[in-house]
């Protein structure tokens, strides 16, 4: 897992993937799990400033070290560096799952027509949910610009 970059969400992430291995296997193991924590203010830094192919070489960096340390796959447990997924994916040397493909499967499944969409400006802004969301029929709503600002800060 590439985490750090939202601490909190990482923690969501490391919290569900256990409970899921336990419910799984009640034996009292944990999976094996690697979690590189990248710098949160380096990356929303590289975004701020558009700098979208730094934000991809320090990710692919970050994925290739998953890689050394055995992962077999990994995922951004963070949105907006989503930004740029396709080319970390393309230079990833292990698979990477989508966490926007997998809210987008999800909803498909529940049956959603229309999801809201919260987090970053730059997550807000971007078209990478909107577009994965359209080839599945399902429409996403963005907040209105002093929206976007207000959910943006906090």
């Amino acid at each position: 897992m590439i985490g750090g970059l939202g601490p909190e969400s990482t923690v969501d992430y490391y919290r569900l993937i256990i409970a899921r291995y336990r419910a799984r296997n009640p034996d009292g193991s944990n999976p094996p799990l690697v979690i590189n924590s990248l710098d949160l203010l380096k990356g929303i830094q590289l975004v701020d400033t558009g700098r979208l192919s730094e934000l991809a070489d320090y990710l692919v960096a970050g994925v290739e070290c998953l890689g050394r340390a055995g992962a077999v796959f990994g995922f951004l447990s963070v949105n907006t560096p989503h930004i740029v997924f396709d080319e970390v994916q393309r230079r990833s040397p292990i698979p990477l799952l989508s966490i926007v493909r997998a809210a987008c499967d999800r909803a498909k499944t529940l049956g959603l027509k229309s999801v809201g969409l919260f987090g970053t400006r730059f997550t807000m802004q971007a078209s990478f949910y909107p577009d994965e969301f359209q080839r599945a029929g399902v429409e996403v709503v963005r907040p209105k610009e002093p929206e976007q600002d207000f959910i943006h800060k906090k």
